[in-house]
């Protein structure tokens, strides 16, 4: 879960770039791709969906210098076995040349109504002080317009998307004043349904979106706040759709056409997107990308299980370190398959065969998943699969679209519907409670 960089860098910097993700000098044509790559994004701000960096801000010991680059940071000594350095930092945003960031408001799906109102709030909170704390790089921005006006200015242009819908505690009011803070998408759903849409990673409970959904897709077109489907079921995205006078977006997503996981977007729901003039940002997380990764991270859940599930199950309960021998025994016989940022450029490509290259953008989900494709490991290495892009015939107008175009191409779209639809409608006031009184689908 960032913006151009305050200084131009030159030709040297991508060559370093694509030398270390080949780990050999780079050939004379891919020179001339690294070059091609600063020209685009010279003029183009890149902007990626969705970075998870403001919840590691709250949770992390000691506190987060992002004036420092953390790509080689020592592991402390009092880290436990899941933790992972920073994927983003000042430095290394301005080597990737990030033009604009939406910086992702999460908090734990658990989390009980009007005690999620308040984290969110907390975490908005924590992005406002981002751009405060490093106003050298960083800037809040609300339009398509800021972004450009940020990036020229050399600054990483910082947005708000708010992800998880159960973050507003079903209050149209509440999702009126997260969009008075800054917030210019709301996720409907994170891992779990909310009271009015399904989730793609939860049962089934209402058939997609409720009456009380579907009033709150309404009200954001009017606000402005883009529809962002990542994390929702199949039918939610197709009742949204159906329902946005907007294009929607999914900020940090896959094909699905290449990977049965529900996480990724079906070719069906593609075609749609394209017909919404919506994009889909794609997602850099092993397990989204890769059928084979996803097979084994569910096996080795599986295998943990097996091991050690309290209260009543495992072959060596209450032996934790029993367990965590033979975890590494089972780990050691079954590495992780490869994932490499070829992987994300597969998908990159399928969107674009099923949906038009205008669909198709960046949402790494950089500080928000626990590992990254080889080549793909913070925020400075966008120019690096962008190269692979321009290698697999991808024009300057196709890069820039895909970097950075087609989210401002959405940005400004939601704007324009917004302003129709406040100059005719007033601010809605649909109750969860109204739910009993109608037919949800």
């Amino acid at each position: 879960m960032p913006g151009n960089p305050v200084a131009r860098f030159g030709i040297g910097l991508f060559l370093a770039i694509g030398c270390a993700q080949a780990k050999s000098p780079a050939p004379a044509d891919d020179a001339a791709l690294f070059a091609r790559v600063e020209r685009v994004l010279t003029k183009t701000p890149l902007i990626d969906g969705h970075n998870d960096l403001p919840w590691e801000i709250r949770t992390r010991a000691g506190g987060v210098d992002l004036n420092v680059d953390h790509a080689d940071m020592p592991r402390p000594a009092d880290a436990d076995k899941d933790w992972v350095g920073l994927m983003t930092d000042i430095p290394r945003l301005r080597k990737g040349h990030v033009g604009g960031q939406f910086w992702s408001v999460w908090i734990p799906a658990t989390t009980p109504g009007p005690e999620a109102l308040k984290t969110a709030i907390e975490q908005i909170d924590v992005v406002h002080n981002m751009a405060a704390q490093y106003p050298q790089a960083l800037q809040m921005a609300y339009t398509a317009d800021d972004i450009v006006r940020i990036h020229k200015a050399g600054r990483v242009a910082s947005l708000i998307g708010v992800e998880g819908g159960y973050q507003i505690d079903n209050s149209m009011a509440a999702l009126r004043q997260m969009y008075a803070l800054g917030a210019r998408y709301l996720t409907l759903t994170h891992s779990r349904n909310t009271d009015w849409a399904d989730s793609a990673t939860d049962n089934p409970q209402h058939n997609g979106l409720t009456v009380f959904g579907r009033a709150v897709i309404g009200e954001m077109n009017r606000l402005g706040m883009i529809v962002d489907l990542s994390h929702v079921s199949v039918k939610t995205m197709t009742d949204a759709i159906a329902v946005s006078k907007s294009p929607v977006m999914f900020s940090h997503s896959g094909a699905r056409g290449l990977i049965d996981h529900p996480r990724d977007v079906p070719d069906e729901v593609l075609r749609l997107v394209a017909q919404n003039h919506g994009i889909v940002m794609v997602n850099f997380f092993p397990s989204y990308i890769s059928q084979e990764r996803a097979r084994w991270d569910s096996d080795h859940a599986a295998e943990a299980t097996r091991y050690n599930s309290p209260p009543f199950f495992g072959l060596y309960i209450g032996q934790p370190e029993r367990a965590a021998a033979a975890m590494a025994e089972w780990e050691r016989r079954h590495p992780p398959p490869t994932v490499t940022l070829a992987d994300v450029a597969d998908h990159l490509d399928h969107i674009r065969k099923i949906a038009g290259v205008e669909s198709v953008g960046l949402g790494s989900d950089f500080d928000g998943i626990p590992n990254t494709p080889e080549g793909l490991d913070g925020v400075d290495k966008y120019p690096a699969l962008l190269v692979e892009l321009a290698r697999r015939g991808w024009s300057d107008a196709d890069l820039a679209a895909v970097a950075g175009g087609n989210m401002l191409r959405v940005m400004r779209a939601n704007e324009a519907v917004a302003r129709q639809l406040q100059a005719t409608e007033l601010p809605s006031m649909a109750k969860i409670e109204d739910e009993k009184k109608a037919p949800a689908n």
